[in-house]
């Protein structure tokens, strides 16, 4: 039976594109939690540590320490593939042959991301990013770690991305943890039509849920979208009852001055009792090797802030009566 205001959909027919499965979580909700990674987001954050996120195809990656070169390879990936986008490149010191071994390059104008370099290659420094899991094999791989979650009190976390892009199949996959008694979370920009938000409310025990910058036009200007829809929905899903642990990363010279901060805090305090937590996650530069992987552009260049200023930020927005973490 389909509830009231739930569009029917056959569950047997939809896959979602995921591109990673991490186990053993304890940042993204809740005791100890596996996350399933929704590929493709509406937003193009300039920090993303995640940049293999935001594309909604396939995409080839390739890891430059994991090649061996392409003389130990017999030149195998440039061979297969079809349309000569995988060609010589540059070196690397092997230490376990004693000298310079001649990596490949990727040249991303010609690649189609079709995958038949990876097919052949070994080691695996060429891999597609990005698979399709029908929700039958999600939900299975997911509850594979069903005794973990019951031992801590965690469960399962859909993120992205943003899993609301995969509308269908991101509701399909939390209905069916939600009937098996397991805790959802759904991390989100909250960049989506409400329409699409309020369908996950039946089966969403908590919304982990982003603020970039509290002003829209320089949040538009930094990831490409404005926050109006983002701030609204935050309200309807207080209204709504939901429960929301608000999530602010902290970027140097973009969000992290004091009007913004305070701004940010006076805003959760609309939000109510919906808001459990304030996150503050201080950016890093852990993601930056990530851009080569996927393309020539390359990650920007930002000094992390320093746990004295996290510690700051931390006290300023405490003062409002807000459970605040840094993580």
């Amino acid at each position: 039976m389909t509830r009231a205001g739930e569009r029917s959909v056959d569950e047997s027919r939809l896959t979602g594109r995921i591109y990673d499965i991490q186990g053993f979580s304890v940042q993204d909700g809740p005791g100890i939690r596996t996350t399933a990674f929704l590929k493709g987001c509406p937003l193009r954050c300039p920090w993303c540590h995640s940049p293999e996120s935001q594309a909604f195809y396939p995409q080839l990656s390739w890891i430059a320490m994991r090649c061996q070169g392409i003389e130990l390879c017999r030149e195998r990936c440039i061979h297969a593939c079809p349309v000569s986008a995988v060609e010589f490149g540059g070196t690397r010191f092997d230490a376990s042959e004693n000298k310079e071994v001649r990596l490949v390059h990727i040249d991303r104008q010609l690649c189609d991301n079709c995958g038949k370099c990876a097919e052949v290659c070994y080691p695996g420094a060429l891999y597609i990013c990005g698979k399709d899991y029908t929700v039958d094999e999600l939900t299975e791989r997911l509850l594979r770690d069903r005794r973990f979650f019951e031992r801590s009190g965690g469960g399962v976390t859909i993120s992205g991305g943003e899993a609301l892009s995969q509308a269908d199949f991101t509701v399909a996959v939390l209905k069916r943890l939600k009937a098996e008694g397991i805790h959802t979370a759904l991390d989100t920009t909250g960049f989506a039509p409400w329409e699409t938000v309020e369908r996950t409310l039946p089966y969403t025990d908590l919304y982990l849920y982003d603020l970039k910058h509290m002003d829209s036009a320089r949040h538009k200007s930094a990831t490409g979208v404005p926050n109006e829809l983002i701030v609204d929905n935050a309200r309807r899903l207080a209204g709504a009852g939901a429960k929301m642990q608000i999530r602010i990363p902290v970027i140097p010279l973009f969000n992290d001055d004091e009007a913004n901060i305070r701004a940010a805090a006076e805003f959760c305090l609309t939000l109510g009792e919906a808001v459990q937590l304030v996150q503050l996650l201080p950016y890093h530069n852990l993601g930056a090797a990530k851009y080569s992987r996927i393309s020539d552009a390359p990650a920007i260049e930002a000094t992390p802030p320093s746990e004295e200023f996290m510690q700051g930020l931390k006290s300023m927005m405490s003062e409002y009566g807000l459970h605040v973490t840094v993580h």
